[in-house]
């Protein structure tokens, strides 16, 4: 087994240095952030429902939080699970209950992690097909997610 690592690190050297190239991505600004939450509160608001907003980063880390008037307190803490969640996974927090409700062993399991939620309500943001964020909607029964992509629909031309 001795000589295996001699090989290796043999063979490693002989391939020589790796070429470093740096990763590039996006970020979503934060006027495309407030004005994302201004178009999801507004939309859910016309309906007739007091929501709460958050956008974030591509790192999980919110950028814009805001609790609509009227708005219970807990929809804060829903509305940021859910960008959370669809950022993460890269898709609907729609798609993603779905997965966990068609019984999903491993589903089952990211649940339990921190900031995971199986809940309709949140959307990935994304430019082309980079994640760059995510936002989530809560406090309207059924209808957060068609607020929460009016307000990407009125960010558009601010995610090119």
């Amino acid at each position: 087994m001795r000589g295996f690592g001699v090989v290796l690190i043999g063979v490693l050297f002989a391939v020589g240095p790796a070429r470093a190239e740096l990763l590039v991505h996006h970020d979503v600004p934060a006027a495309a952030a407030i004005t994302i939450a201004q178009g999801t509160l507004a939309h859910c608001a016309a309906e007739g429902y007091a929501v709460s907003v958050v956008v974030v980063d591509r790192d999980g880390d919110t950028i814009v939080a805001v609790r609509g008037d009227n708005a219970s307190p807990h929809t804060m803490e829903n509305a940021r699970r859910k960008a959370y969640t669809a950022m993460t996974f890269k898709v609907s927090t729609d798609a993603y209950a779905k997965r966990f409700t068609d019984g999903n062993p491993v589903v089952r399991q990211q649940v339990t992690l921190p900031n995971v939620i199986a809940i309709p309500g949140g959307l990935p943001i994304k430019l082309g097909n980079e994640v760059v964020g995510g936002v989530g909607a809560s406090g309207s029964p059924g209808v957060d997610e068609p607020c929460v992509q009016a307000g990407l629909d009125q960010a558009a031309d601010q995610l090119k």
